[in-house]
């Protein structure tokens, strides 16, 4: 009965309105009619091409090739995140966020038409092959990657467990491409790996967020209470470095594990309304001690959002160098014939309402490591705003910033952001 009320009410007021709201809302309607129209003019376009190319081309071409070229054609040019994946591509991903999988362990993105590596996962082919963020990989098992997509290259380095791939690699300041023979192994990206370092401080390293990582960072605080001891530990170093990102439910959660109440992230799509909250629900599992997390150019999307949630509650001090930028949110969309979309859909914002897209997390205190001369200008990555039609940041009186340095030490007495970090929880002087 309230309904009806209220639409009669609409209908009375809409009868007094007739004049004034007529033509605007036949504008509108006009508007929309033309828009649909113009789409349908350009379906039409694609489909004489379409049926000239099937008819004319100088060999017979496959008709599903011919379709899923066009679509990764058509997101691309979108942004470097959104993309096409077959049926074997999707089933892929979705082991890949279970944390475990066949490959090389190295995320990638396409940047200036090149294949260029994010970061390397700890413990892969790759990270022990001595594979770089920054590195540009030009050639697969001597093919150019030159003119694949990024989905392609990537299904040219995936294989049966074993097998034998070699990359052809460009790294700044070598100026010679040189050749490394990686081979295919189970990928675990370990839901954490901690220690106990000097001084009562406990170590985590969070390499990527799966569907394990929480369960696993959870069980590596428990772990380090109970050998260090509450009383005596002093605080926790959280690595981001290299971290590429993952689940956003996730990065959700490891924030929870330290924050315990408040907001930790929103996406806001493309309608004014559509945007969501997400919150962490607790309990802070640290006990409230003192946090330190450690960020590089290679700490991109997931990693930014817990570095994010962090800084603005201020719950910990962010040390290193400024992250990658990527501020954007893909939903996987699943398809017919078992492929699926990864669209685009929301940028994410920190608690405060800053988009770092394209801009990165700027750390409270800046650390640059110390790179091996053989190295320099190796270790520089990018960024978001590096990739080429990357989304702008909404925040117009903000400048979008390059990347950083990725490279981290491999000895813990050499790595300079570690070592501040752990001077910074036992309240060493600067």
């Amino acid at each position: 009965m309230r309904n009806l009320a209220l639409i009669s009410t609409g209908a009375a007021l809409g009868v007094l309105g007739t004049v004034a709201l007529t033509q605007p809302h036949f504008l509108l309607v006009g508007r929309a009619q033309a828009a649909l129209a113009d789409s349908y003019k350009q379906l039409n376009l694609f489909g004489e091409v379409f049926e000239r190319v099937r008819s004319d081309y100088v060999e017979q071409p496959d008709d599903g090739k011919l379709v899923e070229g066009a679509i990764n054609g058509m997101l691309a040019s979108l942004d470097p995140h959104s993309s096409y994946m077959d049926a074997k591509s999707f089933q892929d991903m979705q082991v890949q966020t279970k944390g475990e999988f066949g490959g090389l362990g190295i995320e990638v993105t396409m940047e200036d038409n090149v294949l260029k590596i994010v970061s390397p996962i700890d413990d892969s082919p790759a990270s022990k092959a001595g594979i770089l963020a920054g590195d540009v990989i030009t050639a697969l098992d001597g093919e150019a990657v030159q003119g694949l997509s990024m989905q392609q290259a990537v299904d040219k380095m995936r294989g049966p467990v074993n097998t034998p791939i070699t990359l052809r690699i460009l790294r700044a300041g070598k100026g010679v491409p040189f050749d490394v023979k990686l081979v295919r192994d189970i990928v675990k990206v370990a839901s954490g790996r901690d220690e106990e370092l000097a001084g009562g401080i406990g170590y985590i390293r969070i390499t990527q967020f799966t569907e394990q990582t929480f369960d696993g960072l959870k069980k590596s605080i428990d772990k380090l209470s109970k050998k260090i001891g509450q009383d005596k530990l002093k605080g926790y170093v959280i690595d981001l470095r290299n971290n590429p990102g993952g689940l956003l439910d996730q990065a959700v959660s490891v924030s929870g594990a330290f924050l315990g109440r408040g907001e930790v992230v929103s996406t806001r799509g493309r309608n004014v309304d559509d945007v969501q909250r997400f919150a962490a629900d607790g309990p802070d599992l640290t006990g409230g001690k003192p946090i330190v997390v450690l960020v590089n150019g290679g700490s991109a999307s997931a990693s930014e959002i817990v570095a994010g949630a962090l800084q603005d509650h201020k719950r910990a001090t962010i040390v290193g160098t400024r992250s990658f930028g990527k501020g954007s949110v893909q939903t996987i969309i699943p398809l017919q014939g078992d492929g699926a979309l990864r669209l685009t859909t929301a940028r994410y914002y920190t608690p405060s309402g800053r988009s770092i897209q394209a801009k990165g997390i700027e750390p409270e205190i800046v650390v640059k490591e110390n790179v091996p001369d053989d190295l320099k200008g190796a270790d520089e990555t990018k960024g978001e705003s590096g990739l080429k039609g990357h989304l702008a940041n909404p925040d117009a009186d903000k400048a979008e910033e390059g990347g950083s340095s990725a490279y981290v030490p491999a000895n813990e007495k050499d790595d300079t952001q570690l070592n501040k970090a752990i001077g910074i929880l036992q309240g060493r002087p600067s």
